[in-house]
This record gives structure tokens, sequence and C-alpha cells, in this order.
């Protein structure tokens, strides 16, 4: 019987390995809608996230077709969009970049790979001054602990650079409201307040300091993911985080997490396919569903 169950793990690592790389070339798109009484109009909006210079076709085709079929208002970028590898090319990230600020406006903030290239730039090479010059001459609104206002829609969104310790491994640190507002300032309640902010683990303090809409990425959604259990293993390696991905809500704000567009150390998905996030703001008024959020999923 020995030689029966070798050829059952045998054929079940197969079907895994088969599994994984299915999962590690293909992105799906997953759409939410989420009302609020202070969003003037329908808004679309496009989450990048954790992107590490991957490309989906020659140029990023394959991406770029699914976001102009959405249609979308402004693309929004929380972080590590390139990776802090000097030796990896980061074109691809910058080439998309260009290319959708050209068709759509395009917010940007932070991840803790940028993070590094741009405070160590002797490390990196010149990766810091070419993703400067590539949001620089887009235009680009490259929030740094600040926010731009979108007064038509009824909009703020602000883009959170977090501390450096924030993204220490194995160890969950603190990160408090007050530590928030002492680097973005006081919320700005008049508008619909929407946060840009890498890691999702703060979610708490995120919904604490005043964001009613966060939109994260960082822990590409747990890598492994198991039925019933969601995601295995979080980029700071702990096991099942909490945040993993989808979207979320705590006293009445909600935070999406995005599981991702590409992978660095870990080059593998399974169960775990790469996320382009839709997102739909809609008036109050106009919302037709009971909660006010609700989501679904297609492949692409």
């Amino acid at each position: 019987m020995w030689y029966v169950a070798g050829a059952l793990v045998v054929l079940l690592c197969g079907l895994l390995a088969a599994v994984a790389v299915y999962d590690s070339s293909r992105f799906v798109t997953v759409s939410y809608r989420i009302s609020d009484r202070r969003i003037r109009g329908r808004v679309r909006l496009i989450l990048l996230a954790d992107l590490h210079n991957r490309q989906y076709g020659a140029g990023n085709a394959k991406l770029l077709q699914a976001i102009r079929a959405q249609k979308p208002d402004l693309i929004l970028c929380a972080g590590d969009m390139v990776t802090s590898v000097k030796e990896q090319d980061q074109t691809p990230a910058e080439e998309l970049l260009r290319t959708l600020a050209g068709e759509f406006p395009v917010c940007f903030t932070d991840g803790n790979h940028e993070q590094r290239i741009f405070s160590d730039p002797q490390a990196y090479g010149d990766k810091a001054e070419r993703l400067r010059r590539c949001l620089q001459e887009s235009g680009i609104r490259y929030l740094q602990n600040e926010s731009v206002h979108f007064p038509s829609l009824g909009l703020r969104v602000y883009g959170l650079c977090l501390p450096e310790d924030t993204y220490r491994k194995l160890l969950r640190p603190c990160f408090s409201p007050k530590q928030l507002e002492s680097l973005a300032g006081k919320v700005i309640r008049d508008d619909y307040v929407l946060l840009l902010a890498h890691n999702p683990d703060f979610f708490e303090t995120y919904a604490a300091w005043g964001a009613d809409l966060t939109l994260s990425g960082h822990l590409h959604g747990g890598i492994v993911r198991l039925p019933f259990v969601g995601g295995v293993l979080s980029t700071s390696l702990r096991l099942f985080p909490k945040y993993d991905g989808g979207l979320f809500e705590k006293d009445g704000r909600r935070m999406v997490v995005s599981r991702g567009m590409g992978s660095h150390t870990i080059p593998i998905r399974l169960f775990n396919p790469a996320e382009l996030v839709v997102i739909d703001l809609v008036p109050k008024e106009e919302d037709k569903t009971d909660d006010g959020a609700g989501s679904k999923a297609g492949s692409l």
C-alpha cells in the first residue's frame, strides 16, 4: 500500500504545483460598492497595490485593457508598485504609471519598498531618482502624509507613509491614532475621507483617526489561501493574518485590502490569484442595497 500512498502524494503535489503556476500567472477583478451621504455622484475607483514590477502581457497590455474596460474616475496606488531590489528593472512599473496618468487622474503613496528606495538612494542606485521623476513628469499626485481634495466628488484622499518600524517582521508593532495624526494631521471631516495606507494591520488606528474608507495591500492575500481559513502567511512572516484581503468594517468605517498584483520574495500564489480592485462609491440616496456595501468577483 505504500506505493499507492506515494503515488497519491506525488499526484497531489503535482496538482498543487499546477494550481500555483496558474494562480501565479493571472489576476482577477474584484468589485465593491460603498455608499455614503457625503459622496456627490457616482465615483469609480481602481485600487492598485503590490505590483512589484509585474507585467501582464507586453507593456502590461492585459492589465491596461482590464483597467480601461472599467472606465475609472480615479486610479489609487497604495504602495509597492516597485521592488527594492537594486538589480530588478522597475521600467514596467514606471511605464504603467506613465500610461495610466496620461488617461486618468492618479494618486500614489509609498509602500515599504518605495520607502526603502527613497530613504537609502545610495543602496539602490538611480531607482529613487527615476521613480520620483516618473511621478513628477506624469503629473501623478504623490501623497506623502498629505491629502488631495476632490470637491466635486465630495472626496478627500490622504496618502500615509508609515514609519519603517511598522513593517517589522514577526512581532506586530504599535501605531496609535496620535502617531497617525502627527504624520498626516487632523482629519478634515466635511468630505468622505479615503486613506491610502499600505499596511492593513492598523485598521483600528485608521478608523479611530477618522478614515471612512482605508485602502491597503502589503499582505499579498496571505500568499497561500485555504478554504474557510483564508491567508496562511503575511509578508511580515506572521501566520493567518487577520486582514489578508477583502472588505472589513469597524464602527461604520471600512477597509478594502487588495491581495496585490504581483509578488517578490516568495514568488508563488496558491488558491490566491492577483487582484485588480474596483470600488464604486455612490451617494446614499442612490444606493439600492440594504447595508451600503457589497462585493463580487470575476476572473480575467
